[in-house]
């Protein structure tokens, strides 16, 4: 794969100056952003590395060891009445050998929300993500944690999903996988109707700043 579509442009063409200026120092403290190239187009996220600090870096674990190159987009859950409302999930491919699941990180710590564009990740109980992640294409409020509550949250746990960043570019595209035929064999009773066929393929990831 050419990676030119990823390549960071140099505004200065000289090799080292101003590092230690004002835009090195920005450098230091911009929060990462990575490209997620597809099939139907690239989506670009910025992470909330330090609102979400192990979720942020474990998604970067797998980009920098290109584990998700090969993966898809495998999954669309969309809203009854509103099939623009929703979400898309995606993941490395089965053959891609994982690292161990992380602490959950939720937003009752972090305060990130699952807002239009909020990328968060696919989990079973709090403690078990590894890589697989989800991108809002509106608002999902409970996704959220809800420590206080009654066993109100689809996880039943209340402790909703960890989100960890927000797509700045390619809004465009989340919604084009949304709107996905989804007949595909579910792989639980719950994903019934919401398998991508054919799943939209991952071409590669890669940190764009």
């Amino acid at each position: 794969m050419n990676d030119a579509w990823i390549a960071r442009r140099s505004l200065l063409g000289g090799a080292g100056l101003l590092l230690a200026g004002p835009l090195g120092a920005h450098a230091q403290t911009a929060k990462p952003r990575v490209a997620i190239q597809t099939s139907h187009g690239v989506i670009v996220v910025e992470l909330e590395d330090k609102k979400a600090p192990i979720t942020s870096a474990n998604f970067l674990r797998y980009v920098d060891k290109k584990k998700f190159d090969g993966g898809t987009f495998y999954r669309a859950s969309r809203a009854k009445g509103a099939p623009g409302n929703g979400s898309i999930q995606a993941g490395p491919s089965i053959r891609t050998r994982r690292f161990a699941p992380i602490a959950h990180e939720s937003t009752k710590l972090t305060g990130i929300r699952h807002k239009v564009g909020t990328i968060s990740m696919a989990r079973n109980e709090p403690g078990s993500a590894t890589a697989d992640f989800f991108i809002c294409a509106s608002p999902m409020a409970y996704l959220d944690a809800k420590p206080g509550a009654a066993s109100s949250s689809k996880m039943g746990d209340n402790q909703g999903f960890a989100a960890f960043g927000t797509v700045v570019k390619g809004m465009d595209v989340v919604r084009k996988i949304l709107a996905s035929k989804t007949d595909g064999v579910p792989q639980n009773p719950s994903m019934q109707g919401q398998m991508i066929n054919p799943p939209v393929a991952i071409v590669g990831v890669r940190r764009v700043a």
